[in-house]
């Protein structure tokens, strides 16, 4: 039994990535038999990919304040709050539509720095942090709304969420991310050498990249034959390859990982970890607010109901891409692959018309697997 732990344990650690991407492979062929084809068509899957790219948006910047070994539960009033303001300056107040992004982007911005504050400088729990701010911004979102729907009216902001790409432009961003996840590969190997630091085997980075590359190449022939890459995976997609950037390769990400790894030993060698924590909030704070005007765009209209429970699927998403719970360790990457999971098994059940209380089963039950192998498998990789 102990052997197979540990056998559990190298297998997890060194191929997290790749075992997600499998357990994708696995879910889409699944589905893919058992709605006789309907699941894998160019027009579900843009469906699909749309779908995750909110819940994506937000893991991508959930992940940083878990590795921070903070966490925050207020994303989803959050999301709605900032999408109903969206809809409240588009429709009450016509305000021209780059104004409406500047200050949504801007208030998201100041809402999070705002719990960072609490957080890092007032020294209240993050958890508490995050429950009192999903009381409250649902609270304020009910105020703005008047607890009705608000539909929206500017075509603009509508195909912000409801738009597709041009086919070239989808290529060119499909090479462009390529070029940018071998570039930040072989930096991080690099940086690794230099510090004397264990590296990985070449094979193992090289089969990675490969891997990824076909999948995105996948992804993009697939969503040509439709009607191209929808806005807001295009939006997810930029974040991914300037999140993973900065988490690999500058000297802010890796702050991050090391106020998560050890807070202490952090701020004695000179790091203001109180800043560190404070823009980490902020930067969830710009997620929700473009998760929030996704929303709203998508929906051409902004509910009261907007981001209900969207923060539990950040945070599995982040914890079934192989973010550590105990903090210090994660990637940007493996928190979408794990919001991609998420959203594959929403739309799978779904068109398997699964009951509720199933789905809701299911993905508690893998959220609990997720964590085990996690603790199983000790540190997970940076």
């Amino acid at each position: 039994m102990l052997a197979t732990i540990k056998q559990i344990q190298r297998i997890f650690s060194q191929y997290k990535i790749l075992a997600l991407i499998f357990a994708i492979i696995a879910i889409w062929a699944f589905f893919t038999w058992r709605t006789d084809g309907d699941f894998f068509t160019a027009r579900n899957f843009s469906n699909l990919l749309r779908q995750m790219a909110i819940t994506g948006m937000l893991a991508a910047g959930m992940v940083f304040v878990i590795i921070s070994g903070e966490i925050d539960l207020s994303v989803g009033s959050q999301l709605g709050l900032l999408g109903g303001v969206a809809a409240a300056l588009d429709v009450f107040l016509k305000v021209p539509l780059p104004v409406t992004f500047a200050t949504v982007m801007l208030l998201g911005l100041l809402v999070g720095m705002f719990n960072g504050y609490w957080v890092s400088y007032l020294k209240v729990p993050s958890f508490i942090v995050g429950l009192a701010g999903m009381l409250a911004y649902r609270g304020i979102l009910l105020a703005v709304t008047k607890g009705s729907t608000i539909p929206i009216e500017s075509d603009g902001l509508i195909a912000f969420g409801q738009g597709y790409l041009p086919d070239l432009m989808g290529n060119v961003l499909a090479v462009a991310l390529m070029i940018v996840l071998v570039v930040v590969s072989f930096r991080s190997r690099a940086n690794r050498r230099n510090y004397n630091l264990s590296v990985a085997p070449l094979w193992q980075d090289v089969l990675k990249l490969v891997m990824i590359g076909a999948v995105i190449a996948g992804f993009v022939i697939t969503l040509d034959s439709y009607q191209g890459i929808p806005i807001p995976v295009f939006i997810l997609l930029i974040i991914l390859g300037v999140f993973s950037f900065v988490a690999r390769s500058s000297v802010f990400g890796r702050r991050i990982y090391a106020v998560g790894s050890n807070l202490e030993a952090t701020r004695l060698s000179g790091v203001n970890t109180r800043v560190v924590k404070m823009m980490l909030f902020g930067i969830m704070g710009l997620m929700c607010a473009l998760a929030g005007l996704t929303t709203t765009a998508r929906l051409a209209a902004a509910s009261p109901a907007a981001g209900n429970m969207a923060e539990l699927d950040a945070i599995a998403s982040c914890f079934i891409g192989g973010t550590s719970m105990r903090g210090g360790s994660g990637t940007v990457l493996g928190a979408l692959i794990g919001a991609l999971i998420m959203a594959s098994l929403d739309n799978g059940m779904s068109m398997l018309s699964v009951e509720t209380y199933w789905q809701m089963i299911v993905k508690g039950s893998i959220l609990l697997l997720a964590v085990w192998i996690d603790v199983i498998s000790g540190t997970g990789e940076r």
